[in-house]
């Protein structure tokens, strides 16, 4: 079937939130991950298990209580709108909202055990000459983890553009505004166009692949060199 008969939409929506997902992802998950790789605070555990809790819960759970907290009735869409933003379900700034929370995971996690692996004796020497705190940050851990960095940074993009549930619930099926590549499967194998489905989730599927196929070839190669 040519491809030229599916509408477009869906497929430059999805690497449009892609992309977005995975630059947000990185401004948080990255002091994030620096945080909990290094602090001793009694609560670091706890924000550790809530950073991971999209790893176990249903992602309908994930959009449902969005769909709240940004709702009319919610806290934070009664701020948006009264700030003059409107609300965000069903909003291309929402599916943003939900991916972002939805992927976190899978940027904090080996963003943090790269910097975990760092090991505090680099840190400690680059302080010795002088280094400011934000020097060290940027001169010697930043380098060291970019492993990390790839990783979190691909893993996030991959996943979102995998989501479903979650970009169900907080965006809904409007084409052209908030319909995904993974919905507008769903909507043709809902009405039984199963060639139109198989193209798109072929697609997906391969692109999906080659990502984490250029991944881990790229990690091995890292590694054979230093060897």
């Amino acid at each position: 079937m040519d491809f030229s008969q599916f509408d477009s939409q869906p497929i430059w929506l999805t690497f449009r939130l892609a992309t977005t997902t995975t630059l947000l992802l990185l401004c948080i998950a990255t002091p994030l991950a620096w945080w909990l790789a290094n602090t001793r605070c009694r609560f670091r555990q706890a924000i550790n298990a809530l950073v991971a809790l999209p790893l176990v819960l249903p992602p309908t759970v994930i959009g449902f209580y969005l769909l709240l907290v940004l709702g009319p009735k919610g806290w934070l869409g009664q701020l948006t709108e009264s700030l003059g933003i409107g609300l965000l379900p069903f909003t291309f700034s929402g599916l943003v909202i939900g991916s972002v929370i939805y992927s976190l995971p899978f940027a904090v996690q080996p963003i943090q055990n790269a910097f975990a692996a760092i090991g505090r004796r680099p840190l400690e020497v680059a302080a010795t000459l002088r280094a400011s705190p934000w020097d060290r940050f940027v001169s010697v851990a930043l380098p060291l983890a970019k492993r990390g960095l790839l990783t979190g940074a691909v893993l996030g993009f991959a996943h979102t553009l995998g989501e479903f549930g979650v970009v169900l619930m907080i965006g809904g099926n409007i084409p052209g505004q908030t319909q995904v590549l993974s919905v507008a499967i769903f909507d043709h194998v809902e009405a039984y166009e199963y060639g139109e489905a198989h193209v798109l989730a072929a697609g997906t599927l391969v692109f999906s692949f080659l990502v984490l196929l250029t991944l881990y070839w790229r990690i091995d190669q890292r590694r054979t060199d230093k060897i």
